[in-house]
């Protein structure tokens, strides 16, 4: 680590301490040479391949502004955003995986939003899952309505029945 100041390349940590989310640690140093002290924030690195090939930096706003568009004229706030993409984040740095495809990051959105907002997750599983036809969203619709079924009472639809 070179120091900001002197740019010696060598410094001591002085205090370490774990961020509130976990996710970073941050740093106190201190230069032997000029006895300046800096802080550093570490954070493990997780990159993204998109479809062309390109290796970049994940990033939660990318997360929440192709979630925006999906929630257009829905009911879900910034904060709602904001909170789905940290779950996806945890999510993929759970798996321990240095590089995700975006297809990846994608679908790991999918659970969180349908949670959130129905439509919404429609309209990204339309894109993220490929659907082709109108089939692919009746089936999709088709698996939200039986989530939502109550469940049945056995005697009682026998009774209706008679």
């Amino acid at each position: 680590m070179f120091c900001p100041f002197c740019r010696h390349p060598d410094s001591r940590v002085i205090d370490s301490r774990t961020s509130d989310d976990g996710l970073s640690i941050r740093r106190r140093r201190q230069c032997p040479e000029c006895g300046r002290r800096f802080s550093t924030t570490e954070t493990a690195s997780l990159n993204v391949i998109k479809r062309s090939g390109i290796v970049e930096p994940f990033s939660r706003e990318k997360i929440v502004s192709g979630v925006r568009k999906a929630c257009q004229g829905r009911p879900v706030s910034d904060a709602d955003l904001a909170l789905l993409a940290q779950r996806v984040e945890e999510t993929i740095r759970a798996t321990g995986v240095a590089q995700i495809d975006a297809n990846d990051i994608g679908l790991a959105i999918l659970p969180p939003l349908r949670e959130l907002d129905e439509v919404a997750y429609l309209r990204f599983a339309s894109v993220y899952q490929g659907f082709d036809s109108l089939e692919d969203f009746e089936a999709a619709i088709t698996l939200l309505r039986v989530a939502h079924a109550p469940e049945h009472d056995t005697e009682g639809e026998g009774a209706a029945l008679q």
